[in-house]
C-alpha cells in the first residue's frame, strides 16, 4: 500500500508527552485513514444518482468513475447512504 504524507493535528488530555506512544497513536491513525479511503470502502458508502435517466445505482465502477475529476455531468449525483 502507498504510505501517505499527510498532517495531522492530535489533541491530546494527558500533559506527559511520551513521544513512543504518540507515535504509536500517529501510525494506528495513518492504517485507520489508509483502510477508509480505499476504493471499495468508498464505493460501499455511496451510490449514484441519474435525474436524466431517473435512475440509481449502486455499482462501483459508476461511482468510481463519478469520483474522478469531470466525472458528474449535470444533475448526476452521488449520495452518501450513511
Amino acid at each position: 500500500m502507498k504510505k501517505h504524507n499527510r498532517d495531522l493535528l492530535i489533541l491530546r488530555k494527558e500533559e506527559v508527552e511520551d513521544e513512543n506512544s504518540i507515535e504509536r497513536e500517529i501510525i494506528s491513525l495513518n492504517t485507520l485513514l489508509q483502510s477508509v479511503e480505499m476504493s471499495e470502502s468508498i464505493c460501499q458508502a455511496y451510490e449514484f444518482f441519474d435525474l436524466n435517466n431517473y435512475k440509481i445505482s449502486h455499482k462501483a465502477a459508476l461511482i468510481s468513475r463519478a469520483l474522478k475529476a469531470g466525472g458528474l455531468k449535470p444533475f448526476q449525483f452521488l449520495i452518501n447512504r450513511n
